[in-house]
């Protein structure tokens, strides 16, 4: 009873071809009797449910039992739902904690039902279990979902497909889990080990990277993507996952941060795993566990290439389960970290750690709880190196861990989930969180220069392909003149720090202020030096650097801005049916001063290209203010609220995303 059965368990977007069911909930099978009739109490029925290359009562991978007089759902049943006949009803319950995965059911001495097994968040029992149907929906059922990028002061909603339920996607996932090391090691063990979900969030966390196995992504962080795509090329999961299937699980090639979580949230939420993906700004790198990043600038204010970074942004994702391994009260949201960076126990992953440890500041829970926390909470200390040779502590007011963002439930709209994972900075609850965190040798905050303030502001209209001006701003809230020297720079910036081509550079020696005084100080950023040197993220990093000359004091500002990218339009032409084709017309203004060549747009969304990834290429190129315009054509499937992601690629604007909700009737 596949279509039934599948409706029943919210599984059916994944087809009604083949039994793929929910564990802790009853699905239903039918058996025909080749000869009499079936009489309660008096005929017997021995059910085995087996599950891995290995089943074993043992292990919890073979089950044995028989009927009752009604189910269990607590534990493996089955019990006959219709009258005596020669066609029995036969109602079936997994266990709510069995493992995951593919299952043989033996009937008797001849029927054989083959299924797939999944976590059940609608399950009480189920360790998933989340009671919120609209939670529900939105991080189990829903197959696209926006990623906030850009910056903390413009975070930028990116829409990704995440494609958990077309055709192949969930095998696809089932074959990450066989393909993980500790499968390979010890099957049976590993299929065991399924039946817990923080065991299945930490072995995602792994396979998603490649760097230990044959996992699904190879990260890069520098602009050569010979051998691949850009990071910036993926538009959602789906088309990651099948090229990991189809090149024998090999890497694809490229991934980052927010690429890795979108595909551990698809396959999580394939899996059964409540999952959503949040994003950190100012996000912290701490290699040395000390939760303090030291960094270091030269007599301009550029960075100093360290390993302890500051991430622009950073992206991993939160799942839902609970934590009986834990003390009580730790249940709920889990983070994880597919992107590597620091190893755990040996392999490069990163969690799940619970959202109110390290809130808490509870360092000695499980799992990778020092690395999260110091992303969202680490102090910095900033030195200047100067040319003699000696250092300088430089005051400094960035703060780690801003607008940790994910998308709302039910709307697009940015969720700020900051208050899940920290205090208030500076509050009693923040600093006792740190003493918990057994941080004595803690460095002390450094305390604002009061004298002088230097900030940087930026215009409202920074939009890639214009000239534009910013700001650094200088106060004098003493009561004496002061003389100081101002560097202001500018330069290209990835995403994870690092530093591309100088956009734009000034030096005043003899900054004059007088008391209570303020200097704005324009720093002009041309199209025409910033254009070939910013990176796919559009971001630039503005830095001032104040020099006291009378007291020697050194005062740093720095902020990373991102140029807008133009808006795509998505006009849908007709009334969106089920299976009825249906055009979309597509356009985007060029922004430039130049024309963008060799353009295409790529449209993608689940239930709506079949999986695939429609291109449309321009013919010609586009010149200075003039649209470029395409019809496409597409057929939906499955009725419901979809969403059409679009993409824009030129060489000159990199990617560009939009997307489109539609309304598809019956």
């Amino acid at each position: 009873n596949c279509e039934f059965n599948n409706r029943d368990h919210r599984t059916d977007l994944n087809g009604v071809d083949r039994l793929i069911v929910r564990r802790g909930q009853p699905f239903t099978v039918s058996l025909y009797l080749r000869s009499g009739l079936y009489q309660p109490g008096v005929n017997a029925l021995d059910c085995i449910a087996e599950t891995g290359p290995q089943p074993s009562e043992q292990y919890g991978t073979r089950a044995s039992f028989g009927l009752s007089a009604n189910i269990d759902t607590s534990r493996w049943s089955a019990a006959v739902t219709s009258p005596p006949g020669n066609m029995v009803a036969l109602s079936i319950c997994s266990a709510p904690d069995a493992p995951i995965g593919r299952y043989t059911l033996t009937l008797g001495q001849s029927a054989r039902i083959e299924f797939i097994l999944l976590f059940n968040p609608w399950c009480p029992g189920d360790a998933v279990y989340m009671d919120n149907e609209q939670s529900l929906a939105e991080y189990v059922l829903s197959q696209d979902g926006i990623i906030f990028r850009g910056s903390y002061k413009y975070p930028i909603p990116t829409p990704w497909n995440f494609g958990q339920f077309e055709n192949g996607i969930l095998d696809i996932c089932l074959r990450i889990l066989d393909m993980n090391p500790k499968c390979l090691k010890n099957p049976g063990k590993d299929c065991s080990g399924r039946r817990n979900p923080i065991y299945v969030s930490r072995v995602l966390s792994a396979m998603v990277n490649c760097n230990d196995d044959k996992g699904v992504l190879l990260g890069r962080w520098t602009d050569d993507y010979d051998g691949g795509v850009s990071p910036m090329f993926w538009r959602g999961s789906v088309e990651i996952l099948r090229n990991w299937e189809t090149q024998a699980c090999q890497p694809v090639r490229y991934g980052q941060c927010w690429v890795f979580a979108a595909v551990a949230c698809s396959v999580s939420r394939a899996l059964g795993i409540p999952c959503r993906v949040v994003t950190n700004y100012l996000s912290a790198h701490d290699t040395n566990s000390n939760l303090t990043i030291e960094r270091y600038i030269d007599e301009n204010g550029d960075l100093i290439k360290s390993r302890e970074m500051i991430w622009n942004y950073h992206c991993w994702v939160e799942s839902w389960m609970t934590r009986p391994d834990l003390k009580p009260d730790f249940n709920g949201w889990q983070a994880s970290d597919p992107t590597p960076q620091e190893k755990s126990e040996g392999v490069y992953c990163c969690g799940p750690i619970p959202l109110r440890a390290i809130k808490e500041g509870e360092l000695i829970f499980k799992y990778d709880a020092p690395f999260v926390f110091a992303e969202v909470n680490a102090d910095i200390i900033t030195f200047m190196k100067k040319k003699d040779g000696s250092t300088s502590t430089v005051t400094n007011n960035t703060i780690v861990g801003q607008k940790i963002s994910t998308k709302s439930v039910g709307s697009d709209a940015r969720e700020d989930i900051t208050h899940l994972y920290k205090f208030p900075e500076g509050s009693d609850e923040e600093r006792e969180a740190f003493k918990r965190a057994n941080h004595q040798n803690k460095l002390l905050k450094q305390q604002q220069n009061q004298g002088l303030h230097l900030t940087i502001k930026v215009t409202a209209d920074m939009r890639k392909g214009c000239d534009f001006d910013v700001f650094a701003v200088v106060t004098n809230n003493t009561q004496s003149e002061k003389k100081c020297r101002l560097v202001f720079g500018s330069c290209a910036l990835s995403y994870n720090g690092f530093m591309g081509a100088n956009c734009g550079f000034k030096d005043l020696l003899n900054v004059e202020l007088q008391p209570g005084g303020e200097r704005r100080v324009p720093l002009r950023l041309n199209y025409s030096k910033y254009g070939d040197n910013l990176t796919e993220d559009n971001l630039i990093r503005l830095a001032a650097l104040l020099l006291d000359y009378s007291t020697g004091e050194a005062t740093l500002a720095v902020r990373n801005i991102v140029l807008e990218n133009p808006e795509i339009k998505i006009r849908i032409l007709g009334e969106p049916k089920e299976n009825r084709k249906l055009a979309a017309e597509l356009t985007l203004k060029n922004p430039l001063p130049e024309p963008l060549e060799n353009c295409c747009f790529s449209i993608e969304g689940a239930n709506l290209t079949g999986g695939h990834v429609i291109s449309e290429r321009l013919g010609s190129s586009v010149g200075p203010g003039e649209d470029a315009k395409v019809k496409v054509y597409f057929t939906p499937t499955h009725s419901g609220l979809r969403k059409l992601v679009v993409d824009f690629d030129s060489t000159k604007l990199c990617h560009v995303k939009g997307y489109r909700n539609v309304i598809i009737g019956k």
